[in-house]
């Protein structure tokens, strides 16, 4: 079974399609067809959970991209 990463997403460009998450100093790229909600945009700083798995080009490409409710404050 994959490993369920929590990150946050670096950045988003909408017109692409493309993204990067960020987790434990890691950057992943990812397609937007990758979020879970079909929604096919996600804005950054937006906490994640996702799954590393191999992509295209023979590189890991996050997938299963879900966003994660926010932290309320304490």
């Amino acid at each position: 079974m994959d490993e369920i990463r929590l990150g946050v997403v670096r950045a988003f460009d909408a017109e692409t399609g493309l993204g990067t998450v960020t987790a434990d100093g890691d950057e992943a790229p990812f397609h937007c067809t990758a979020i879970v909600d079909g929604s096919r945009r996600i804005e950054p700083a937006t906490r994640v959970a996702f799954v590393l798995g191999p992509g295209h080009g023979g590189r890991f490409e996050a997938h299963a991209v879900t966003k994660l409710e926010p932290v309320p404050p304490s």
